[in-house]
């Protein structure tokens, strides 16, 4: 038995090490830079592994991950969420104080809003335009007027530096085919490509053109002209990857230990400790091949697969374990007390209801890693 309070979050070391070797290697030979998307891990130990071999910018989805990267030593941050003019103070306060931190936005009207912040305040920022390459969220049309508006509007900012543009490649989420992730990748480098030489065209100086997912990440064939890839979850990886074709179930990095508490024989469930709050309600391998139900099962001591067995429903703090093919399910072998471990559907939710990993080495526990929760 392993002795932690269930539930946990487990993170084998080994496997994390492992996948960041593998983006590494691929990134390297196409010759481009990566700056991690730490919102996945939150973690200054973990993170610090992943910008080893790169120029240690990192990218943030919270301004409290950004302080605390920064009070970790992490000094090149690029903040990837659209800026409103209340979390400028915070942003310019964290300049200040020697953080190199990027914003981004995407539209005229927040451009003329932190260049009017800026002027009226006597505040830099160091800005880089979202540009829209797949409709999957936000972004500027690459071949829009807006975008030569927003970069004009900055550019006559003495106190806002234009550094390029950033998009991300979304829709890769929603492919079903390998072949389909690397003609969404081909078209989130082109696309920003474009935006830009548009740019440049009315006079920017664009130094950073930056793109990203883990999908487009790693199927990605031709970076040329691309400055930077953002990608993050391919740390842990997890079963959407998986079902993407990006990742083998035993590359999974994490997975949470829960304990059985009760069994339904009448259902053909056992119930145990680690429900939505432990794992998520994150269900997205619904619409891929094969449902994963809310997570797979592993045996707790071993990390080996238990087959045909899923998550097949949660409560708040329950977990409703079933046989994938609806068949009888040996409840001698689950007796009220048995750990096991659950395989993540999307690593970034499942790892955000937890303060701490317990670091397992070689199947055995090693330390506990903190991170960073929140907003």
């Amino acid at each position: 038995m392993i002795n932690l309070i269930t539930p946990s979050l487990i993170l084998d070391e080994n496997k994390m090490r492992a996948n960041i070797a593998r983006m590494d290697t691929h990134l390297g030979t196409l010759g481009v830079n990566l700056r991690p998307h730490v919102k996945t891990n939150k973690s200054a130990e973990i993170s610090s592994l992943m910008t080893e071999k790169h120029s240690g910018g990192i990218t943030v989805s919270t301004l409290r991950e950004a302080r605390f990267f920064a009070a970790s030593g992490f000094r090149d941050i690029l903040y990837a969420v659209g800026i409103t003019p209340g979390k400028l103070p915070e942003v310019a306060a964290l300049r200040s104080q020697g953080t190199d931190l990027k914003i981004i936005l995407d539209s005229a009207e927040a451009a003329s809003l932190v260049a009017t912040w800026a002027t009226n305040t006597k505040s830099s920022f160091d800005i880089l335009l979202e540009i829209n390459t797949d409709d999957h969220r936000a972004g500027l049309e690459p071949g829009g007027d807006e975008l030569l508006e927003a970069g004009k509007i900055l550019l006559n900012c003495d106190y806002t530096d234009l550094l390029g543009v950033m998009t991300h490649a979304g829709a890769s989420y929603d492919c079903h085919t390998v072949s389909a992730i690397r003609d969404i990748a081909r078209q989130e480098r082109d696309l920003s490509l474009l935006a830009a030489d548009r740019l440049r065209a009315i006079g920017a100086d664009i130094r950073c053109v930056s793109i990203g997912s883990t999908p487009t990440a790693m199927m990605a064939e031709n970076l040329d002209g691309i400055t930077e890839i953002r990608a993050g979850v391919y740390v842990f990886s997890d079963l959407f990857q998986v079902g993407l074709g990006i990742a083998k179930t035993e590359d999974i990095a994490i997975s949470v230990l829960t304990t059985v508490i009760g069994k339904k024989k009448d259902q053909n469930r056992l119930i145990t400790d680690a429900g939505a709050l432990a794992l998520s309600k994150d269900n997205g391998t619904a619409r891929q091949t094969f449902d994963c139900g809310y997570g797979l099962v592993l045996d707790a001591e071993s990390g080996v697969q238990i087959p045909n067995l899923f998550v097949k429903g949660v409560n708040q703090e329950h977990g409703l374990i079933s046989s994938i093919d609806g068949s009888p399910l040996d409840f001698d072998a689950f007796p009220i007390g048995r750990q096991l471990r659950i395989l993540p559907n999307h690593a970034c939710m499942t790892a955000a209801a937890y303060d701490t990993y317990a670091v397992f080495n070689d199947g055995e526990f090693s330390h506990l890693w903190g991170r960073c929760n929140g907003w």
